[in-house]
């Protein structure tokens, strides 16, 4: 039954990609550890596979109806791979618990600033290189750390730093996360071996999610998307955290 429920719930791992360019990640995560049991070290890699091969999926979809900036996704991606591949190098340092609970905080952290943020921030309106390459750089090795894709900090950082509108940011979240996904999951396979099987199962669910979601993303206006977007990341960071709180007081 848990195995089964976990599988649904890939589902909405897509839907969160494919409408909100963002959130996979947080999604699998917990749907690994908490629905399926699989233990934090080792769900970090199987996160990577699912996140990483479902946003590339979105980006190419979604980029044929809106497009992307193409020079945010070079910077994005070539500097958060490299740093993905070097955080990855981090994660055997600290413990399961650790690692969801500097999860949630950073989730909370994201989500907030997205909440603050004008809809329509002031300059800079381009991807200056050295200030995109800076926050993708520090992205990509909290994606190989973390095990997500980092959309939930990159999507804010393309709106905030790169200027770009919601609509033209969700497909170029999502190719920087495809790319960023490759480079953790490269530095997280020198230690671990995911279960291929069970993370193919999760790819084939989310996968469909990601169709259902990428329809449904073009009818939703952009603050909308902004709003919703914020308020889930904020909502999971709080549970996630509360249950390390109680476990660490022993009472869960």
């Amino acid at each position: 039954m848990a195995l089964g429920a976990a599988l649904l719930l890939a589902i909405l791992i897509g839907v969160s990609l494919g409408t909100l360019g963002s959130g996979g990640s947080i999604i699998t995560m917990p749907v690994l550890v908490y629905v399926a049991g699989i233990p934090a070290h080792a769900a970090v890699g199987m996160s990577l596979v699912i996140v990483g091969a479902t946003a590339a999926a979105g980006s190419w979809l979604q980029s044929r109806q809106v497009g992307l900036d193409a020079r945010a996704a070079i910077i994005f991606s070539v500097t958060g791979a490299a740093g993905a591949y070097g955080g990855a190098q981090l994660t055997p340092l600290v413990s399961g618990a650790a690692l969801m609970a500097i999860f949630a905080v950073l989730m909370l952290l994201a989500g907030w600033r997205m909440l603050a943020a004008r809809p329509d921030p002031p300059a800079p309106r381009t991807c200056r290189v050295w200030r995109c390459a800076v926050v993708g750089l520090a992205l990509g090795v909290l994606t190989g750390f973390l095990g997500i894709g980092g959309g939930f900090l990159i999507l804010p950082a393309l709106v905030l730093a790169a200027g770009l509108d919601m609509k033209r940011a969700v497909p170029t979240s999502l190719a920087i996360i495809a790319f960023n996904a490759a480079g953790g999951l490269a530095g997280q396979l020198r230690g671990t071996r995911p279960d291929w099987a069970l993370t193919a199962a999760f790819l084939a669910f989310a996968l469909a999610g990601m169709a259902a979601g990428s329809a449904i993303a073009g009818r939703v206006s952009a603050a909308r998307l902004r709003r919703t977007f914020a308020w889930v990341v904020v909502t999971l960071g709080s549970v996630i955290l509360a249950q390390q709180v109680l476990s660490r007081a022993g009472l869960v």
